[in-house]
């Protein structure tokens, strides 16, 4: 402001002194003058934004003095910003290195931008060779690649590790951000040498119980059986005897069912089962344990449905949910069956107005001997490990439970199969007699 009043004070003294021919020349010259100090500093600033130093930044004159302060305060704030988030950076990679599990930093392509050194180790990678690769290209076991693939992390994954022998690596992504994904491994041979064990131990302990108890109760009943053998008195004893017996002995068949599912891990020689003819003998178990105390019933599904899979295995599944229902439904309560397809899966779900479930329970139902009335279990004569038993069996069949249920207004227990598993056939028209 104050150099266009001496400008303009300038050229009207020459004016009046000389001529407007001079005062324009004398204006022009101002201009001309004014318009190289600006393309002179703005030269300086180029050059200095080419190598921006803080101790290299011109000092101006004028207007741009106060330009040149000011940027030079803004890139100070800029390099302590950028010193602390450097610092930030660094501690993060040396906590992530110290971690005893592998990570991984993955970019919206799949391409490996970070590693700490436990990931190397158990991935077989180098941070030096392999940034920028595809993980797929590094990691090549096909459980791997198609668990990349489907989008869905929401469960970790196991893998026998190909670069040590013996070893079982855990395996997670985590998506975040913009499409990138944080890879984790873990060594987990350790614990699974211990659940090896563990497995291995109550399957041989119960089998070497099965022996006994069956001896036993063979006793037990063959007493009772004789006539004057047992005293009046004392029958009662005898068959509180026989019943706790013929408990255990359900108890044991259980944990070998469930250790043998849990040991073994290859897919389950699959058939093409009749879905109406097995719903139907569902129904007919469901009515035999049932004794006339309930209403059962069975809603009609579509002619020439299969599914592949076990049949003895999925016929054990559906039939837990059916004697449950039927156990925890009190007299006169209605259980009804049915199968339908919902989008890309397959459901069976058994509805019923018993007892219902309280909403914290529903989580841990498929654990191991969880009961959430113990005493009422023991007189239904459950062992706890039923659905636990039909878990494994759906996860084998690449399946899961579903369980909705009101305290008091009864449950839905659903067993949700891949529609990929249906098989549909012709149904043959009955032959029209003459």
């Amino acid at each position: 402001m104050w150099l266009a009043l001496a400008t303009t004070l300038v050229c009207l003294i020459t004016w009046v002194a000389k001529d407007a021919i001079t005062a324009l020349w004398v204006l022009s010259a101002i201009l001309l003058t004014y318009l190289a100090s600006h393309l002179y500093w703005l030269h300086q600033l180029l050059q200095w934004f080419k190598k921006p130093e803080l101790n290299a930044m011109p000092v101006g004159s004028g207007i741009w003095e106060d330009v040149f302060a000011a940027i030079y305060y803004e890139k100070r704030r800029h390099s302590r910003s950028q010193a602390q988030i450097s610092s930030a950076l660094d501690r993060f990679r040396h906590a992530a290195s110290a971690l005893p599990d592998g990570v991984v930093l993955l970019n919206g392509s799949d391409q490996i931008e970070w590693c700490n050194p436990t990931a190397e180790q158990q991935l077989g990678l180098s941070m030096r060779q392999d940034a920028g690769q595809p993980i797929s290209y590094l990691v090549r076991p096909i459980d791997f690649i198609q668990y990349l693939h489907r989008q869905d992390y929401a469960e970790p994954i196991k893998l026998k590790s190909w670069r040590t022998t013996g070893a079982t690596l855990e395996i997670q992504l985590v998506p975040f951000g913009a499409n990138q994904k944080l890879l984790i491994s873990r060594d987990v041979s350790q614990l699974e040498k211990l659940e090896t064990m563990r497995r291995d131990f109550i399957a041989n302990v119960s089998h070497e119980l099965r022996t006994p108890l069956t001896v036993v109760g063979g006793f037990i009943e063959t007493l009772t059986d004789m006539d004057g053998a047992v005293p009046d008195s004392t029958r009662a004893y005898f068959a509180m005897m026989q019943e706790q017996t013929s408990r255990m002995r359900r108890l044991i068949e259980d944990l070998l069912t469930l250790s043998q599912l849990e040991n073994s891990p290859e897919a389950p020689q699959e058939t093409e089962i009749d879905l109406q003819a097995l719903l139907n003998m569902l129904l007919h178990e469901g009515v035999s344990l049932s004794k006339d105390k309930h209403e059962i019933t069975l809603e009609p599904i579509e002619p020439g449905l299969f599914i592949k899979g076990a049949h003895e295995e999925l016929h054990s599944a559906m039939g837990n949910l059916v004697s449950n229902a039927v156990r925890y439904t009190p007299q006169g309560g209605k259980i009804n069956l049915k199968l339908f397809q919902r989008g890309k899966e397959v459901v069976f779900s058994v509805h019923d107005t018993g007892i219902g479930i309280e909403q914290q329970h529903i989580d841990r139902l498929t654990e191991r001997f969880y009961r959430v009335d113990r005493s009422r279990s023991r007189e239904t004569g459950g062992t706890g490990l039923g659905l636990s038993i039909v878990k494994h069996i759906l996860t084998r069949h690449q399946g899961h439970i579903e369980i909705e249920s009101e305290a008091g207004k009864g449950s839905t227990f659903s067993i949700v199969l891949p529609q990929s598993r249906l098989v549909h056939k012709a149904v043959q028209a009955a032959p029209v007699s003459a």
